[in-house]
């Protein structure tokens, strides 16, 4: 244990933000998500969801200021009846950091952003449209 780390990054996942560089990409994924077969490193964060992991992620990983849309969340398929509340969550714990534009990707393009992304961690999120993806800024001095 470390003083200041939340609890709920594992040290593999720790090791990834750390080798992580600016513009380099992560997907907080929900339970429905093909992360295994989608990912070039899989992390397992079974028994959790994207919203606390999505928190302790963001006290330590800064969100590219570069770029427009340092988030995106994957966009509700078109007559897909589906509320996604969680979003608001999403939003209140990102705007804690900075207040970015976030992205609403396509989802078959969603997929296609996950599989370039220099990880997937895995999650028990039930909600649905729960996944986030989160580009790595600098830290300045």
């Amino acid at each position: 244990m470390l003083k200041g780390i939340p609890a709920i990054l594992s040290p593999e996942l720790l090791k990834v933000l750390m080798e992580m560089g600016h513009g380099d990409e992560i997907v907080l994924a929900d339970g429905n998500f093909p992360a295994a077969s989608h990912a070039n490193r899989l992390l397992r964060c079974d028994g959790h969801g994207v919203p606390e992991l999505l928190e302790a992620v963001l006290s330590l990983f800064p969100l590219d200021t570069y770029s427009d849309q340092p988030v995106a969340l994957m966009a509700v398929v078109p007559g897909d009846k589906v509320e996604t509340p969680i979003w608001g969550t999403y939003e209140e714990l990102i705007q804690k950091h900075m207040k970015p534009e976030i992205a609403y990707v396509e989802r078959f393009a969603f997929y296609e952003r996950a599989k370039k992304a220099y990880a997937i961690v895995a999650t028990s999120e039930k909600a649905l449209y729960a996944n986030v993806i989160l580009k790595k800024g600098v830290i300045s001095t």
